[in-house]
């Protein structure tokens, strides 16, 4: 809250007292102060009687929170590149042979630097070079989402849910970990390329191997997590890429066989702990909103959604 209080022995401009005010946390209260933790962390005790008024004042957002979607989409591209692409004034056409939504939609976020009905013809002309289907990938709610819409364009995997772009601090959510990761846990093991093994699980990465790697294996810092006995013994896995100070968490799936174990967050423990060794201060996930499992585990882990986006086509 925010406390205005008196300051003794000083006047103030119109030669009344001069007062001061004081943003912190109330600690305490008794029958003659109140103390007031400041934002530097300072106990500061003032007398009730020296107290002009004072107000609740919300939390601010969190400065992740005040990231513009816009931003946070462009700190993921780092983690999710396309082999292919090409900017259209702000939007990024991207197209990797078929391999995931991500690497094989334009970004359509900000201004395409041409009028929009040509912006939308050129995205169609790209994927038709590439001979992929045309889809783009829209912040919930945004200008190029209702163009899009009005344009004609629909959900492009109809019946899906719009995805979750989340975001949380890596200290909390290793804080919120450490009760929770079971003592018996199996080993997990990091490495710096996507193994066979690590790989074999995912049925688009088994189509294209090739491009698979290219899109996974393609940013400048990246690292993939098994747990299991050993390296091969795949009992769940996660992938994780650090850019600016955030970390995107991607890929986390355990075998169906191992589920209920707690491997999802001995996964996630060796995800933060990879990005907190490079100085990432903010990790982020895409999941899809039809995916309660995962958005639980992501809540008691201390992720909120930052916004929603979803994939259109013609």
């Amino acid at each position: 809250m925010v406390v205005r209080r008196v300051v003794r022995g000083e006047t103030g401009p119109s030669g009344g007292p001069a007062m001061t005010d004081l943003l912190g946390e109330m600690t305490a209260w008794s029958a003659t102060s109140t103390t007031v933790r400041a934002e530097d962390g300072s106990l500061v005790e003032i007398a009730l009687a020296d107290i002009v008024s004072g107000k609740p004042v919300p939390p601010r957002p969190s400065v992740r929170l005040r990231v513009s979607p816009d931003r946070a989409e462009r700190l993921a591209l780092a983690g999710w590149p396309a082999p292919d692409s090409e900017p259209l004034g702000d939007w990024v056409l991207r197209a990797a042979g078929g391999f995931s939504a991500r690497a094989n939609s334009a970004l359509a976020s900000g201004s395409p630097g041409v009028p929009f009905a040509e912006a939308v013809a050129a995205v169609c002309a790209f994927y038709d070079t590439h001979g992929l289907p045309a889809w783009v990938q829209v912040v919930v709610g945004t200008d190029e989402h209702r163009g899009f819409e009005e344009a004609g364009w629909m959900h492009a995997r109809p019946g899906e849910a719009d995805s979750c772009f989340q975001i949380a601090s890596t200290a909390q959510v290793a804080r919120a970990l450490r009760p929770l990761v079971p003592a018996d846990a199996p080993p997990a093991h990091l490495a710096a390329t996507a193994s066979d093994a690590w790989l074999a699980n995912d049925s688009r990465a088994l189509r294209s191997p090739g491009v698979a790697r290219a899109v996974l294996e393609g940013p400048a810092d990246v690292g993939f997590v098994t747990v299991g006995p050993t390296p091969d013994d795949v009992w769940a896995k996660g992938r994780v890429s650090a850019a600016d100070d955030w970390a995107g968490f991607t890929d986390v799936w355990v075998d169906p066989a191992q589920r209920r174990r707690g491997l999802a967050l001995v996964v996630v423990q060796e995800l933060v702990r990879w990005a907190a060794e490079r100085g990432a201060g903010t990790a982020y996930l895409q999941t899809r909103g039809d995916n309660p499992a995962a958005l639980a585990l992501y809540d008691r882990l201390g992720f909120v959604t930052h916004h929603e986006y979803r994939y259109l086509a013609p």
